[in-house]
């Protein structure tokens, strides 16, 4: 069954078991839960997750309006479509105002009926995942937790120092390195942050189409513009607008995009007025600007105008040390989406994770986190569980099959740089940064836990915070 549920509410019995008869064979893999009144409905919602609920507008007791503002209150996202045998402009206007995403009228025609709930379904899956997604994010803060490595900790320094600027800002990096979270991060510590912040994937928009998507449209503008539309740059006025692998756009778009940039102004595609729009743009792109620059695919004057201020995400491979951090927060992140109890992960499976090149960087390492979880039985993750999906489990192993391998001294030490870096993580994490405690619990004497802590570069104040 999906995780959340489909809820119908009406005073009229006959009708509300129609209505459940039709949605159970149309939408036979959620629950469709029914209520005859709004009162039962709002109580369901402490124990449901429904996402989607259709209401009768005039019933006794608790009127479909007051279920609709009370529902919204509890879930903001809940798509409610409002159903009434009262179809006046007066009803349907009052009840989009107050928050209702759409708004049918009995008799109900049952593919009107199944065309708007298939669309509710939808939207409300999208919703629920980009608060995965921004959940996710807040697990992996930059400017709340440090980072072990010195590179990451110095792109926490740059986006705190950007965020109280409101210059353009430049992300440049790897696929799947984090551009889009250091973007949203600048976003977040910023004076806008009470604002929009919209992120637009500038390849993934039809070329002929990128135009409307920033700029907007008026009605008759082109086939298919049948009302006036605002673009991304009026979407985030007074806040953020982040737009993805900038490096792709058309000369054309850049053009524009330029102007913009130069004047503040933003000219709906067919209208012969322009807007003001107080925007900040980050860009971000995995392309070599300058060579394209060269090769006069991209515009020199655009790229000056972009790169205001700049930040260069590292490659996951550049900053192993902060593999342990992210598996532990990618594990408990997983856990929570399966109702999973927290897992462990065993030193020498950790240590292979760090040892791991990740060439698709931190979105190759969640999807094996997510892997590991899956097939782990809520057992510890350990290297047998590694080498069934594919790995060896073994840092030192893997050194040696590499394409460039290399003396045995020198993979010895970078597996042991890579277990003591971990076991101590975790004793750490244990004892609070306490180093005669971890020193009893190891075996280890305080002065080598010492050397270890002087030779591998670690930051143990965090673990007193």
């Amino acid at each position: 069954m999906n995780p959340f549920c489909i809820g119908v509410v009406d005073d009229d019995t006959d009708f509300l078991k129609g209505i459940i008869r039709h949605l159970e064979k149309q939408f036979h893999t959620y629950d469709i839960l029914g209520f005859s009144s709004g009162e039962a409905a709002l109580a369901a919602f402490q124990e449901k997750e429904i996402g989607v609920l259709l209401s009768d507008l005039r019933m006794p007791g608790m009127s479909g309006h007051e279920l609709l503002t009370r529902v919204l209150a509890q879930n903001p996202y809940v798509c409610v479509i409002m159903i009434t045998g009262f179809a006046t402009v007066e009803n349907a206007v009052q009840s989009l105002k107050t928050g209702a995403w759409d708004f049918i009228t009995k008799p109900v025609e049952r593919q009107a009926l199944f065309h708007t709930v298939e669309r509710a379904v939808q939207h409300y899956a999208l919703a629920r995942e980009n608060q995965r997604l921004k959940s996710l994010v807040s697990g992996l803060n930059t400017t709340d937790q440090k980072w072990e490595s010195r590179a990451m900790s110095q792109v926490q320094e740059k986006i705190s120092a950007m965020a109280v600027t409101d210059y353009t800002v430049l992300v440049t990096g790897e696929s799947g390195s984090g551009k889009e979270f250091v973007a949203r991060e600048i976003h977040r510590l910023s004076r806008r942050s009470a604002s929009e912040c919209h992120a637009l994937n500038c390849p993934a928009i039809p070329e002929p189409l990128l135009e409307s998507e920033l700029f907007g449209h008026v009605k008759g503008a082109f086939t298919g513009a049948e009302r006036n539309r605002d673009g991304f740059f009026m979407a985030a006025d007074k806040g953020t607008l982040i737009l993805d692998e900038i490096g792709d756009i058309s000369l054309p778009i850049q053009a524009k995009l330029l102007k913009f940039l130069q004047d503040r102004e933003v000219k709906p595609v067919g209208s012969s007025r322009s807007r003001t729009a107080d925007v900040r743009i980050i860009a971000l792109t995995n392309q070599d600007l300058p060579t394209r620059i060269q090769n006069k695919i991209f515009r020199e004057d655009l790229y000056y105008r972009l790169n205001v201020l700049s930040i260069h995400v590292p490659p996951l491979r550049e900053r192993q040390e902060d593999i342990p951090r992210l598996v532990r927060c990618f594990m408990i992140q997983t856990c929570r989406e399966m109702n999973m109890d927290p897992m462990e992960i065993e030193p020498a499976a950790m240590a292979w994770l760090s040892s791991q090149p990740w060439p698709g960087n931190i979105r190759e390492l969640l999807n094996m986190v997510r892997r590991l979880v899956v097939f782990s039985n809520g057992g510890p993750i350990d290297s047998a569980l590694i080498r069934l999906m594919g790995g060896h489990g073994d840092p030192a192993a893997d050194m040696v099959s590499s394409d460039e391998p290399v003396p045995y001294k020198i993979a010895k030490k970078q597996a042991l740089d890579i277990f003591s870096r971990t076991y101590l993580t975790r004793l750490f994490e244990h004892t609070r940064g306490n180093i005669s405690e971890t020193a009893r619990i190891s075996g280890l004497e305080r002065a080598s836990i010492q050397k270890i802590i002087r030779r591998l570069d670690m930051d143990i104040s965090r673990f007193r915070s």
